[in-house]
């Protein structure tokens, strides 16, 4: 059993930032690649980033040069810090563990017009 649980989040105003953290445990020997994907109310799950094995990111357009996804081995734990926050950028946010397909429960950014 594999278990991601998540932090951070909250509300913020337009042109903010926020910091969302995924800890990873449970029967795991390393984290492979970790994705991060939001909902938005009335809206399907969208991609937001990645970060594999190798620290290599990617990121989908509507966040690049915003959003910069991290991960720290040691505390298995992966980041995604959110900056210049837009009204668009509500929804939420939730980190999966690509190998295995596991998700974690989710948490709330509503950010402020």
């Amino acid at each position: 059993q594999v278990r991601l649980v998540q932090s951070g989040g909250g509300v913020v105003q337009a042109g903010g930032s926020l910091r969302l953290s995924c800890v990873v445990s449970g029967n795991i020997n390393r984290i492979s690649e970790v994705g991060w994907y939001r909902q938005a109310p009335g809206k399907q799950r969208e991609w937001v980033a990645l970060i594999t094995e190798r620290f290599v990111t990617r990121y989908a357009d509507a966040v690049k040069g915003r959003f910069t996804v991290s991960r720290d081995n040691a505390n298995n734990t992966i980041y995604l810090q959110m900056n210049s926050l837009k009204h668009d950028d509500t929804g939420v946010y939730y980190c999966k563990h690509n190998f295995g397909n596991y998700w974690g429960q989710g948490t709330q950014v509503t950010v402020g017009s």
